[in-house]
């Protein structure tokens, strides 16, 4: 999982991305692709 200042760019590079927020952080989550992981703060 990547540590990112920006959650936009992991968003867009695939379109089964989810942006969540859990416990005050923001995830970047794919069950297709688990590769495109990232979390912000």
């Amino acid at each position: 999982m990547k540590v990112r200042s920006s959650l936009k760019s992991a968003k867009v590079r695939d379109k089964n991305c989810r942006v969540v927020r859990r416990r005050g952080r923001l995830y970047v989550i794919n069950k297709q692709n688990p590769r495109f992981k990232a979390r912000q703060g």
